[in-house]
């Protein structure tokens, strides 16, 4: 070993910044188109349109369409593969193999357990984990890809803060989307104040995180959260139509959307401490506001399973509950005193 080499060595390594992306180990070079499409997938399936250089991924998680730490891994699994080829894919587009479902989002089931345990570092852990998922999405021109994404069902909390970082959102008519966290006394912690703030401002912000509201696609179009909306049946053309009209321009389209990241920019570190904000959240919920999760993610498991109703439905008869138990909660408080009302909100729980 050389004398310069020996003080390489030696030389004390910078430690990475704290906000830095969660380093992940370089995944294999080299492994080609065939290899990324023949891995064993078993919460998505994926398609090539060696046309336009097109990789579409179609999820399907099971029991309930949400970001399971499963489907996380295997779609950050994709992710790598395509950094890991720089050059093969242009498009990605996702989209759903459920019939009326996109994504519910968190995976509610796990965050009762992790929230009952009162396990934060665990709940940070999968906060960050979606942070890497939208954060790649969000540079993939600076990696030459255009995203698009097609929602053609109900999509809710961390399902739509996955959405808005794509560079082009499709929805069909009768698809629904909205942030329904505050419903159980939580909010949307894995991007959804950064991108919905950059698409449409705060004010359009605040409507959505903080009424709970589930929005159909027209509703999101005029608020300019969606580009376009298709007509039932017709997603999967005004799909093919968007991603040929980007293809015609890629280089220029690329460019500008590399510029708009610097006039606009979603910063990382607001992201991850977002995460830190939500995970101290989930740790105060109470054990109403979890009987309120486990209700949502039996309704989720419904639909996702074929039921006519599922998890919008729920919210929607969650939020009639609760402006019925705050109306039976103020006349207990008028007529009888706090020792009765504390009685009328144990009724008023389920």
């Amino acid at each position: 070993m050389t004398e310069r080499e020996a003080l390489l060595v030696e030389a004390p390594v910078a430690a990475a910044p704290a906000t830095a992306p969660t380093v992940r180990p370089p995944p294999p070079t080299g492994a080609g188109l065939a290899a990324m499409l023949a891995r064993p997938y078993k919460t998505q399936r994926l398609e090539w349109t060696s046309s336009l250089a097109m990789l579409r991924v179609r999820t399907c998680v099971k029991p309930i369409q949400c970001f399971s730490l499963a489907a996380l891994t295997e779609m950050q699994q994709v992710l790598d593969d395509i950094d890991a080829n720089p050059g093969v894919v242009r498009h990605l587009v996702v989209s759903s193999d459920v019939p009326q479902v996109f994504n519910f989002g968190g995976d509610l089931t796990l965050f009762i357990l992790l929230v009952r345990a009162g396990d934060i570092e665990s709940l940070r852990l999968y906060g960050r984990l979606c942070v890497d998922l939208v954060w790649w999405i969000e540079n993939a021109a600076e990696r030459n890809v255009h995203t698009t994404v097609l929602v053609q069902g109900d999509t809710l909390g961390g399902g739509l803060e996955s959405v808005l970082p794509f560079h082009k959102v499709i929805f069909e008519r009768s698809a629904q989307a909205g942030f329904p966290e505050v419903v159980f006394n939580l909010f949307p912690g894995m991007g959804a104040w950064d991108f919905t703030i950059r698409k449409c401002g705060l004010a359009v912000a605040n409507e959505l995180v903080l009424s709970g509201r589930v929005f159909g696609a027209e509703e999101l179009h005029s608020r300019r959260l969606v580009d376009i909306v298709a007509d039932d049946g017709r997603g999967e053309q005004a799909l093919d139509r968007a991603v040929r009209e980007v293809d015609g321009r890629f280089r220029g389209i690329l460019a500008a959307l590399r510029a708009r990241q610097l006039a606009a920019p979603i910063r990382y570190e607001s992201l991850q401490a977002i995460v830190d904000r939500w995970a101290d959240a989930a740790l105060q919920l109470t054990d109403r506001d979890l009987r309120l999760m486990d209700r949502l993610a039996r309704a989720q498991a419904q639909k996702a399973g074929g039921a006519a109703q599922g998890a919008v439905e729920e919210i929607k008869r969650l939020e009639l509950e609760l402006v019925w138990h705050e109306r039976r909660s103020g006349v207990d408080r008028r007529a009888t005193g706090a020792g009765d009302r504390r009685q009328g909100e144990r009724r008023g729980d389920d």
